[in-house]
């Protein structure tokens, strides 16, 4: 074990917030009846990202001003924390992997915990933190070098701290863990580094590993034969996981197979990368999967937070899961069966003809990578990059940030390779200029993925969205504006320039009766609320 190094503790014992932090399971369960706290990464299990607080609305929302700000001791690039809010304390991550907690009506520092970090590998990982998650009386987190830590919700003392998997082999974390009834579930991140993406499940009171599930098979095991013969890797699960209690299923995206750009040396679907794996927690068990692009070759991961819902598809009922894919295409899956439906583009595409009846695209000729670089739509980084969408079972409209632009993918030699050393294939960047690349907030039917609305924003952002029984959706530009639109209609309501790149998914919460919205910009934690 580790030896673990506080940065800062400022214990507050003597606060009555402080002291009352505890959070069972069955109120994360029912998280959805204390609008005013904000208990999972998502808000609820179910991943909407939708809160019921009605305080701030279409009327009034242009009266936001600033309630309070905190900075970092140390302040560091790509701040991409979303919150946790419990009772007034508000936990967050600062970059690569520190804990702080903050008094959530004044913004004053309760404590703050950080590891010893040394040599950390994380290639193509930016060192940044998503966020924590609580469970009774612990806060849990992942550290970049491939820790899971947990600490004690009041003091932030260690309660214990395990080693997920080797640093120095490339894996790294920088999501957040999902706690569930005993458990607490994590992904890693690496694929750059041609690892194999696994899934960890942890007892949360020892740290104790339960079980793993590999998300690629090594040869003779179900799935190798689609990887033909070859070494398997990628696969990362590296962004965040969404939980159905009463099903008591996990649901978890993984990442893309490598090496990236160059498939050759991997013909086949390469199983079980670019999917959505549905898992019983108890067994730790895949009862089923669905792979949104087979044989991917541009660095389209499957990795984006899913979002659990309920409809009525044909007259009945039916438990859905949203899933707006960096392929560009918009998924709806029955979550307790993994069948297929609906789905159709929510961004331009240039690589399939659309989705046949099964969900599984229909590749257009020339639409991989090739020596001379094939402009392709969307771009590396996807229609969707790692942040959230949101959802408000109100309006039955799914917000997704989309990113308009294309890539130049261009296809690299690959040698005889082994997990661990890398020869990828070259990748295109950007392949538009100008004004031609834009993002877009869109308003998507839940149930359908038929756009409603959208606001156009001037350049693809790297912001979530938020959605509100109020009737609000909140998000943010990379030019620095934090706004507020109008949830039915999509109509701007307020804004406000926060002088830098807003790169975190927005939260919000109520203490004393009044109601927040956070969000980080630059390396500034920024909380609005009415005079």
């Amino acid at each position: 074990m580790r030896a673990i190094k506080y940065a800062l503790i400022l214990l507050a014992l003597a606060s009555p917030i402080a002291a009352q932090t505890q959070v069972p399971y069955q109120r994360v369960v029912k998280s959805d009846s204390e609008p005013a706290n904000w208990l999972t990464y998502g808000g609820n299990y179910y991943g909407q990202r939708f809160s019921g607080l009605k305080q701030l609305t279409p009327q009034n929302v242009a009266g936001l001003k600033m309630a309070w700000a905190y900075q970092p001791n140390r302040p560091a690039g790509n701040v991409e924390t979303s919150p946790i809010v419990v009772d007034g304390i508000m936990y967050v991550t600062e970059p690569p992997s520190t804990v702080t907690a903050l008094d959530a009506h004044t913004g004053n520092r309760l404590w703050t915990w950080s590891p010893i970090l040394k040599n950390v590998v994380a290639i193509g990982l930016f060192q940044t933190n998503r966020g924590v998650a609580v469970l009774d009386h612990r806060v849990y987190v992942a550290t970049i070098d491939a820790h899971l830590v947990a600490l004690d919700a009041t003091t932030g003392a260690v309660i214990w701290n395990t080693v997920v998997a080797d640093n120095k082999m490339g894996y790294a974390i920088t999501g957040p863990p999902l706690a569930i009834d005993g458990k607490v579930l994590i992904g890693t991140g690496g694929s750059e580094a041609a690892v194999r993406g696994f899934l960890d499940c942890y007892d949360a009171k020892t740290g104790k590993r339960l079980w793993r599930i590999w998300t690629v098979p090594l040869q003779g095991e179900p799935g190798s034969e689609t990887w033909g013969g070859s070494v398997p890797a990628g696969g990362t699960t590296w962004n965040a996981g969404a939980y159905d209690p009463k099903l008591n299923l996990v649901y978890w995206g993984t990442g893309n197979p490598a090496p990236d750009w160059n498939g050759d040396a991997r013909p086949g679907d390469n199983l079980y990368t670019c999917a959505m794996l549905a898992i019983d927690p108890d067994a730790g068990k895949v009862k089923w999967y669905f792979q949104f692009s087979p044989h991917e070759t541009h660095d389209w991961d499957a990795s984006e937070p899913p979002i659990l819902f309920d409809d009525t598809i044909k007259g009945k009922p039916r438990k859905l899961l949203g899933f707006a894919n960096r392929n560009a295409f918009y998924y709806v899956l029955d979550r307790a069966t993994g069948d297929f439906v609906a789905g159709m583009p929510y961004a331009k595409q240039t690589w399939a003809k659309g989705l046949d009846a099964t969900g599984h695209p229909i590749v257009l000729p020339n639409s991989g990578p090739s020596p001379e670089g094939n402009l392709i739509f969307p771009s590396i980084t996807g229609a969707i990059n790692w942040t959230s969408n949101s959802y408000s079972p109100l309006t039955k409209l799914f917000y997704v940030d989309a990113r308009e632009m294309g890539s130049y993918y261009v296809k690299g030699t690959t040698t005889k390779w082994e997990m661990g050393k890398f020869p990828m294939g070259a990748g295109g960047e950007r392949a538009l200029s100008g004004d031609d690349a834009y993002g877009a907030i869109r308003a998507l039917e839940g149930a359908t993925g038929k756009m409603k609305w959208e606001f156009r924003l001037h350049a693809p952002s790297w912001v979530g969205t938020l959605a509100t029984a109020g009737g609000l959706v909140f998000s943010g530009s990379d030019e620095g504006n934090f706004f507020a639109l109008d949830a039915v209609t999509g109509k701007p309501l307020w804004d406000i320039n926060l002088g830098s790149s807003i790169r975190s998914n927005p939260v919000t919460y109520s203490v004393d009766g009044k109601q927040y919205v956070f969000v980080t910009a630059g390396t500034t934690y920024f909380v609005f609320g009415l005079p």
